[in-house]
């Protein structure tokens, strides 16, 4: 005969309580243990990390301060990773590194240079890339309008007119 939803929930809740007496005396049992080697070994709380205390700096690093270098424009570097642009136009208009150090006294005046870099428009870096790169020497062209500069990978109508028999000479223009 199956059983009703009521009775399913009273076994559960005598499984529960079995459960949590048996949990009950296993747990007295190792406490038990636990004081034995304690005594045994003449353990303290502060050994077992059981004391709120501080601790000897077991497993805890030390953070040093966030910005270890600033201009006092709100501009801060941590000192790891590459130079930010700030810092490093303020290098090139020849100013030293230890004049942003936190906590230095060591300081100068701005240079008019220095005006003139941070008054000058920040350069973004796809611009940067496109300066640097120069115009492809090569042209591909089929005649129907596509092209290819031979740079990346070649296109697909270019994979397939060279599969059908055709050279790159043939579409240089």
């Amino acid at each position: 005969m199956a059983q009703t939803y009521e009775q399913i929930q009273k076994q559960i809740e005598q499984l529960q309580r079995q459960a949590e007496a048996l949990r009950d005396t296993e747990v007295t049992g190792v406490v038990d243990r636990i004081k034995v080697a304690i005594a045994q070994y003449g353990l303290t709380a502060a050994q077992l990390g059981l004391d709120s205390g501080p601790t000897k700096g077991v497993g805890k690093k030390t953070k040093k301060s966030l910005s270890q270098f600033s201009d006092g424009a709100g501009n801060v570097w941590s000192g790891r990773g590459p130079r930010p642009r700030w810092l490093r136009e303020a290098l090139v208009a020849g100013r030293s590194v230890e004049e942003f150090r936190a906590g230095s006294t060591v300081k100068s005046k701005p240079t008019p240079a220095i005006d003139k870099v941070a008054a000058a428009k920040p350069v973004s870096k796809a611009t940067a890339k496109k300066a640097k790169r120069a115009p492809s020497k090569l042209h591909y062209s089929d005649g129907a309008g596509n092209s290819w500069t031979g740079r990346g990978p070649k296109p697909r109508w270019l994979k397939a007119a060279i599969d059908s028999g055709k050279t790159m000479q043939d579409f240089l223009s």
